[in-house]
């Protein structure tokens, strides 16, 4: 009797599946005028769909090369981790990369190293390297800032970027004694837990929009005054992933919390415009910036990627003529960030770093205005090799965003966009944050700072220097193209870097304005 029972059930089993792909069938061919593929080849044109969807995480994991996956391949993604886990990040067996491959960099190492002496600051403390420069300086603010630490954390939002990881980045910035840029979403409580801030703001004015939706001095004054934690501000010109394009907030996005930190309306779309309503020339710019320093007492800058280069030029005319604008200026890389954008911005528009940075350097050299800006890069420098041919370009502070999100456990998913991010940094879903514990993943922060700030001083050590800002463009060769055609950064991008008014890396530990965890 059990037997006849068995069989009937396991007939019943097969029937239903039967009926169950029948009726899969009948709705590809008859009810799907969508999907040509299945409405084709039904039942098997599902396969195909399937095979697409997994498609990104089979090349990352089975099939591409060490090398061979962007934006961040294999290596460099290995390297991030291991050194936020304080893990071994070396490689043995020499190198695995092309050096005869075009833009390959080669650093000029000297003879004799550096030696550190026996009361030097690196010797009690190998990751301490802080900016050469002082924003707000030479424009005699109120309130001048020496960023406690040359790697920091670059602009990302609050609503892009989830709560606790909002919360870990700053944790772990404090500990790292590195400033932490807000994004133009506002400062949040999450951006508030000790770390020096950098308040960043767009054209959507979150944090200090009025109720016109136009910039309020007053709630800038009073937002500074009420968090001492913010040490200099930022204007957003434009950022790499999305140069000149605005964008919209949709309302459904809009939580109270974020409503709150953004100054918006809960559930109405947001329009971020393409352009500012407080300034529409450069000359009104350099205006803008001034009212906000005399009001605020804080080093002012500016964020920008790099295309035409005339209205730069003006602006370095004005401020040669005027002895006023921005104390700092931070270039972003047209390689596209962390922002969603369409694939036209983030493939095409602006100029990579290199390119860029080179660009407006030049510009303000012949200005001989260098010494007076502090420059900052943004754009895939989070590695130390490529933060020294930063350094002996011209940059003072590197700004790094996806490195820093991978610190805390991104997996290159490249879903940030849909706000199903499965390591719950970039989504606002609940579930997807709890796998975040921020205790571990501000030590994973701080880790990874103090590796690559250990690692780019043992590359400075080596090339004879003390401190990063000592490198030239005569430090490091570029490859053009093959053996016959490499060059060196000067001959390479056409100018020379201008020399850091720098003594000794003593004298930036005593800094009574220096940041950070030294301070």
């Amino acid at each position: 009797m059990n037997e006849i029972l068995n069989f009937v059930t396991s007939v019943s089993w097969w029937v239903w599946l039967i009926v169950i792909i029948l009726l899969v069938a009948i709705r590809d061919v008859f009810f799907n005028a969508s999907h040509t593929i299945t409405r084709n080849f039904p039942i098997v044109g599902h396969f195909r769909y399937l095979l697409e969807s997994i498609g990104p995480e089979l090349r990352q994991y089975l099939v591409a090369n060490n090398r061979e996956e962007l934006p961040f391949n294999r290596i460099e993604r290995g390297w991030i981790y291991a050194s936020a886990k304080s893990e071994n990040n070396y490689e043995g067996f020499g190198t695995d990369r092309d050096i005869n491959a075009p833009h390959y960099i080669f650093i000029n190492n000297a003879m004799i190293p550096y030696k550190i002496g026996q009361e030097h600051p690196n010797k009690l403390d190998k990751a301490f390297v802080p900016c050469a420069k002082v924003m707000g300086l030479h424009h005699k603010r109120k309130k001048p800032y020496r960023p406690g630490s040359i790697i920091n954390i670059s602009a990302m939002s609050f609503g892009s970027l989830s709560a606790r990881a909002v919360e870990s980045l700053n944790i772990g910035a404090k500990k790292a004694g590195a400033y932490h840029n807000t994004g133009e979403g506002g400062l949040s409580p999450y951006h508030s837990t000790g770390a020096d801030v950098v308040f960043h703001f767009g054209t959507g004015y979150f944090g200090v929009r009025g109720t016109d939706g136009n910039f309020s001095m007053d709630k800038m004054i009073a937002l500074v005054s009420k968090n001492p934690c913010i040490k200099a501000i930022e204007i957003k010109l434009s950022q790499g992933a999305k140069p000149g394009k605005g964008g919209v907030l949709p309302g459904a996005k809009i939580t109270p919390q974020i409503a709150k930190v953004r100054g918006v309306e809960i559930g109405k779309d947001v329009l971020s415009p393409s352009t500012h309503t407080a300034f529409s020339t450069i000359p009104e710019l350099v205006e803008f910036i001034e009212a906000i320093a005399q009001a605020t007492g804080l080093p002012v800058g500016i964020k920008s990627a790099v295309g035409k280069l005339e209205q730069w030029e003006e602006l370095a005319s004005i401020m040669k003529e005027t002895n006023q604008g921005p104390d700092f200026i931070t270039i972003d890389g047209g390689e596209g960030g962390t922002g969603a954008a369409p694939p036209s911005f983030a493939d095409h528009v602006s100029q990579p770093w290199v390119y860029g940075f080179s660009d407006v350097y030049k510009i303000f050299k012949r200005h001989q205005m260098n010494q007076q800006i502090v420059f900052v890069a943004s754009g895939k420098l989070g590695f130390p090799a490529k933060a020294a041919m930063a350094f002996a370009m011209g940059a003072d502070c590197i700004n790094v965003a996806r490195e820093a999100m991978l610190s805390i456990g991104c997996i290159q998913a490249q879903v940030c966009h849909t706000n199903r991010c499965p390591s719950g940094i970039a989504t606002q879903n609940k579930w997807l944050q709890q796998g975040i514990d921020i205790p571990l993943k501000s030590d994973r922060l701080y880790s990874y700072f103090k590796n690559f700030r250990k690692e780019l001083l043992e590359i400075t050590h080596a090339c004879g220097y003390e401190h990063p800002c000592q490198f030239t463009m005569e430090d490091v060769d570029v490859n053009s193209g093959d053996s016959s055609m490499i060059g060196t950064l000067a001959s390479t991008y056409g100018y020379e870097k201008v020399p850091v008014n720098f003594e000794c890396m003593d004298d930036l530990q005593k800094c009574s304005y220096l940041g950070g965890y030294t301070k």
